[in-house]
């Protein structure tokens, strides 16, 4: 049985070639498009399907799961591997909606850096400012991707206003269209000061031929003479104003390299691919939890240290054949070989990592090895929760994934009471994916429990999962309860029957108060001050992501 190897010399260089990113956005500005058309320049696809073309009856790699197909949405974390020019890329596709946003900030963990894209049109919208938060919070780097600037659409430089404004990063455009809409006649490469010119293809279903040509020399073609004007002005100008990158700036999250395009269509796909793997940061040394290093710093795991990982999503049913279970681990130092044996910090029992994947969507590879950077799934790990640290050598945890402050509250009951095996194993599954949270009151121990989640959709998420893979038709009611905060046992006792406020216990067995409203909690806090409520969980990040 292979076992943990010590330090690999090699790891550093394998890590230099990696990049592992997540792309955010608000709902339809093309996130999703974007992660396709990654996949089709770097030969992973060899046609793309766009989720507005349903003409052909294809949908997107990234989307596999039948309710996104149905909808034409994102609804669950994707992990893609590809390769392009000597590079890997590990791709992080999330769901846009804010109800997924704790599945979002999951998969954000996992990342080492960020595309925000944006509609030309409509520019920094609502869920892009909430997930740009957390991005910053996280300290990931953001490259900014203007989408979309084939259709009519605001103009460039009110669009790098608002990006300085509203998300104060120092915006740096690295290309810039030329007109937009119909008139639409390319993109300039600033670097080389050269016209790209693309040709459509059918859908943007395959790749199209590009033409570069010095922009003093190109032929505005049908392009309307004023509008050609203004964006050679628009180029002097920024040329004069000296706006140029600092990669060191763009690393601390102070500058964002921007692009722009039309996922789509293929307009600026490559040189935002390409640009992208020149800028973005390769992996490094993770924080650990415990212990600081000479000097006051924060103790870190190095990336040539022997394997460590960190298990950032668990997703069942990926293959509704077999019913499995897959364990989505970063691996954040060292080499990963199928089949050995790590630790696993929460426990500190061995653990056997066979059974191990390359993930690109519904779809995987065997994969013999990984190094930092790459996503691995392990098949059937049955013991392996989110927020788990694995490690061989010497002993590291990572810190734990924070789960969201709950805002909704649904009563799920079993239509079907001949399926009640199937339907505590439902519930059990997608509350260890993070899918919805279960809570069970004690008065009612396993009858009736309560779904808690971010958003309405959640919710609809878990009915259809329930019904399609674990064949438990449920019903859902709504429940009064609004917000919860965590009570000891000790303490709990003190709120049992009192009127608006519920009691309820986790599968980890924390108790919760559940509160109909601000209002009741207020009330609580004013009649048992010695009580200690504690807020759960990234709360401020949630705060963040959730409207209104």
């Amino acid at each position: 049985m292979p076992t943990a190897s010590p330090a690999d010399p090699d790891v550093r260089a394998a890590a230099a070639q990696r990049r592992t990113f997540a792309i955010i956005s608000h709902p339809d500005a093309g996130k999703t498009t974007l992660t396709e058309k990654f996949l089709l320049f770097a030969g992973a696809v060899q046609e793309a399907g766009a989720v507005k073309s349903r003409k052909q009856a294809r949908t997107t790699t990234s989307d596999w799961m039948e309710l996104e197909k149905q909808r034409g949405i994102s609804i669950s974390s994707t992990a893609l591997h590809f390769t392009y020019g000597g590079w890997y890329f590990n791709l992080l596709d999330t769901p846009g909606h804010a109800d997924f946003s704790e599945d979002t900030y999951r998969t954000l963990c996992a990342a080492d850096a960020a595309v925000m894209v944006l509609d030309a049109a409509r520019g920094l919208e609502p869920q892009t400012l909430k997930l740009f938060r957390v991005c910053r919070d996280r300290g990931l780097p953001i490259v900014t991707f203007v989408n979309k600037c084939d259709r009519p659409g605001l103009p460039p430089l009110a669009l790098l206003d608002e990006i300085a404004s509203e998300i104060g990063l120092r915006p740096v455009p690295l290309s810039w269209p030329v007109a937009d809409g119909a008139d639409f006649a390319g993109i300039v490469d600033r670097a080389t000061s050269e016209l790209v010119r693309f040709e459509r293809t059918s859908h943007g279903a395959t790749i199209g031929g590009e033409q570069r040509v010095p922009l003093a020399d190109a032929d505005p073609g049908t392009c309307p003479p004023d509008r050609w004007q203004a964006a050679v002005e628009e180029l002097a100008l920024l040329e004069l104003e000296e706006i140029d990158l600092d990669h060191d700036a763009f690393l601390a999250g102070r500058e964002t390299p921007v692009f722009f395009g039309s996922a789509l269509a293929n307009f600026g796909v490559r040189m935002l691919l390409e640009q992208f793997a020149r800028l973005a940061p390769s992996p490094a040394a993770q924080p650990i939890v415990g212990g600081a290093v000479s000097g006051g710093g924060p103790a870190v795991r190095p990336i040539d240290a022997p394997f460590s990982g960190l298990v950032f999503k668990v997703q069942a049913n990926m293959d509704p054949r077999h019913r499995d279970r897959v364990a989505f681990i970063r691996v954040n130092s060292g080499r990963f070989d199928r089949g050995m044996t790590a630790t696993l910090a929460r426990t500190g029992r061995p653990f056997q990592l066979k059974y191990a994947h390359q993930l690109f969507a519904q779809d995987r590879n065997t994969v013999d090895s990984a190094m930092p950077g790459d996503i691995v799934g392990v098949v059937n790990a049955a013991g392996l929760q989110v927020g788990d640290t694995l490690y061989a050598g010497p002993p590291a945890v990572f810190p734990p994934i924070p789960t969201f402050a709950p805002e909704r509250f649904a009563l799920v009951r079993n239509r079907d009471t001949g399926r009640y095996k199937q339907f505590r194993a439902g519930l059990r599954q997608l509350d260890e994916e993070g899918v919805v949270h279960v809570l069970h009151r004690p008065e009612y121990g396993q009858q009736e429990p309560v779904l808690a989640g971010v958003g309405q959709l959640q919710f609809e998420v878990a009915e259809h999962r329930m019904a399609n893979e674990f064949g438990c038709a449920i019903t859902l009611s709504s429940a009064p309860w609004s917000l919860a905060r965590r009570i000891s046992a000790d303490d709990a006792p003190a709120l049992q029957g009192q009127r608006r406020v519920q009691l309820a216990e986790t599968r980890h067995g924390e108790l919760l108060v559940l509160f109909e409203s601000e209002h009741v909690l207020r009330w609580v806090r004013e009649d048992h001050p010695d009580l200690r409520l504690e807020e759960l969980g990234h709360l401020s990040a949630q705060r963040d992501l959730v409207p209104g």
